[in-house]
Parts: C-alpha cells; sequence; structure tokens
C-alpha cells in the first residue's frame, strides 16, 4: 500500500510505496502532473527512505520548478500543431480551420478547446491512417482497425489482430515524429515484440528513427499539459 508523506518547506508530498522487483531506491517525478514518488525494495526502512529524500530535495524542487505549467485551451491560447504553435482564434468561419501560425474558431463559439480538440483528433486520425498505409504497404502487410486515445503511458500499440491504437495528441509533435510512431507500430505487424529484429524493422521503415525517437522521450510530455476541457 503506497503511503504519503511530506518532505521539507515548504511541503513536497512524495507518494512512496514499496514493490518486490525493485532492487534499489528509486525516485520519479513525473512530466506529466508533477507528481514525485519514491519506489523501495522490500528490505529498505523507512529511515533510508527519508535520509534518500532529504539528500535529494533539493534536486526534486529544481525539477518541480522546471515544469511546465498547465495550458487550458481557449480564445487566446496558443497549441502546437504539427510541432508548430498555432494560437486559438475566434474568426467569421462556420467551422475549425488551421492557419500557419493559428487556429480559427467560430465566433462566439462555446467550449473553443473542446472544438480544438474534435479537430485536432480529426487531423491527427488522417495524418496516422495515412503513415500507417504507406509504412504497412512497404512491409507488404496489413493493418485492422485504427483507434484514438489520449493515452499517458503509451504513444502507440499494436494488438496480435493488427489492429492500431495511437495517442491523438501526437498531432501535436513535429511531423517526422507522429511518423516515428505509426513506423513503429507498423513494425509490430511482423515483429510483436522489442527484439533487434524489431528495430531491424523499424530501421528499414525509417533509418533516422532514433532522432525522433529521442524527441518524444524528452518532450512528449510536455503535450499533456495541455487542457481541452
Amino acid at each position: 500500500m503506497a503511503q504519503i508523506i511530506q518532505l521539507g518547506r515548504p511541503p513536497i508530498e512524495v507518494t512512496v510505496k514499496r514493490s518486490a522487483r525493485a532492487r534499489r531506491l528509486s525516485l520519479r517525478v513525473s512530466g506529466m502532473d508533477g507528481k514525485v514518488s519514491l519506489t523501495l525494495p522490500r528490505s529498505a526502512s523507512s529511515r533510508e527512505a527519508n535520509a534518500f529524500l532529504q539528500d535529494k530535495e533539493e534536486w526534486i524542487r529544481t525539477h518541480l520548478e522546471a515544469k511546465q505549467p498547465l495550458v487550458d485551451v481557449s480564445l487566446g491560447a496558443s497549441v502546437p500543431v504539427e510541432g508548430a504553435l498555432r494560437q486559438v482564434v475566434a474568426s467569421s468561419n462556420r467551422t475549425v480551420r488551421l492557419h500557419p501560425g493559428r487556429i480559427d474558431v467560430p465566433a462566439g463559439a462555446d467550449h473553443a478547446g473542446a472544438r480544438v480538440r474534435a479537430f485536432l483528433k480529426t487531423l491527427a486520425r488522417d495524418r496516422l491512417a495515412d503513415a500507417s498505409a504507406q509504412y504497412a504497404e512497404r512491409l507488404g502487410r496489413e493493418f485492422g482497425r485504427i483507434t484514438l486515445r489520449d493515452t499517458r503511458s503509451r504513444w502507440g500499440s499494436c494488438t496480435s489482430e493488427g489492429n492500431l491504437m495511437y495517442s491523438w495528441r501526437l498531432i501535436m509533435a513535429p511531423t517526422e515524429v507522429l511518423d516515428y510512431v505509426a513506423a513503429h507500430e507498423v513494425a509490430h505487424l511482423v515483429e510483436m515484440n522489442h527484439s533487434p529484429a524489431f528495430w531491424s524493422t523499424v530501421a528499414e521503415l525509417m533509418p533516422d528513427y532514433q532522432a525522433r525517437r529521442s524527441w518524444l522521450r524528452a518532450e512528449g510530455a510536455a503535450l499533456h499539459r495541455y487542457r481541452f476541457a
């Protein structure tokens, strides 16, 4: 069972939990919501945990201060689309439209954030369907249905039946990053694992995939700070 403790002044809330699989103390500051968690081996004492946290307090505070704030998407806010920031502005259009530097939303429309989200989901589906089809054709494979979700733990997945799932927030990342995730998941149609053979298939589809993968690892969590309610 997890335990909540308070660290320092002003207090930082830390979730402490034990794991039979943990071999050492593991500290994490979530890039999505800033929550701090500490995982302990079963054999670690509470005294060890407290000493470890006190030693890491400055590191934790530095990471929390660097965390980017949440963005409530509404008129006037800026949202990344295909890697470029676009400002949400009211317009005379009857539908949401994308332009360089801005996203037009019907003037007087309620829930501008929800309208932008719906537009981005549609755009994401189109882009991901096209990319998936292109990579699948190159491998001589077929996939099943494509579903979009707002997942936090993964950017995509491929089932044993060949169905693909993607996070619609990939449309906010640079186009080449979205393409990498599509190539990654389509490669699972050949190798349902992350073996050297799998990565060889990814490299066949995208020789420079490592740079795109690195961007997602470093910057991907920030895509979840945009709230569209």
